[in-house]
């Protein structure tokens, strides 16, 4: 797999801002490669939908068919660990700022899901301690922030090679964010 996947073109985010389609990345990201039809057990779709959408993902080369299927089932694997684009550049239009501010949505209803999913009674005491959100009203420069985001990237893919092989070690939902306030914004 790639590491990750940079969309200079507006249409391509959109297209991937799809709820079922992002959900279903997100799936095949996270968990490896799957058929159209578990992965619409998974998300309450009939298989002829995810099927649908699993094209749609291949054609703007998010996914690809998996080679290791043993033929008898299509099965879909991600091509890329991530996707990024250029804020400013996907910006410069109407449809590139209307894929944006679909794309944070979607970031947002990740986050939101992830929380909602977390249940204190399933996972140890140094789970739940470790565990939570936090919200930082930081006053930075633009160079500031994202310094932020380029060390909590580079901090991230360190503690994941120091304790790859740590038996505790599970995926951890991870979000960053960083907006610009206006000072009387509530």
């Amino acid at each position: 797999m790639e590491e990750g996947y940079r969309i200079t073109d507006p249409e391509v985010l959109k297209a991937v801002a799809h709820p079922l389609r992002v959900r279903m990345l997100g799936m095949l990201r996270a968990d490896g490669p799957a058929t159209a039809s578990q992965l619409a057990r998974r998300v309450g779709e009939s298989s002829g939908s995810t099927s649908y959408h699993l094209r749609e993902l291949a054609k703007y080369g998010f996914i690809e068919e998996d080679p290791s299927a043993d033929g008898r089932e299509r099965r879909w694997r991600a091509r890329h660990h991530y996707t990024s684009w250029d804020n400013v550049q996907m910006g410069a239009t109407p449809q590139g700022r209307e894929a944006l501010r679909i794309m944070k949505l979607r970031q947002v209803e990740a986050l939101v899901h992830a929380i909602e999913r977390f249940d204190e009674n399933d996972w140890s005491t140094a789970w739940v301690e470790a565990g939570g959100m936090t919200d930082i009203l930081a006053k930075l420069p633009p160079a500031g922030l994202r310094e932020f985001f380029e060390r909590a990237d580079a901090l991230i893919t360190e503690l994941e090679e120091r304790y790859a092989d740590d038996p505790e070690t599970v995926q951890a939902h991870v979000f960053l964010a960083g907006y610009p306030r206006r000072e009387l914004d509530a």
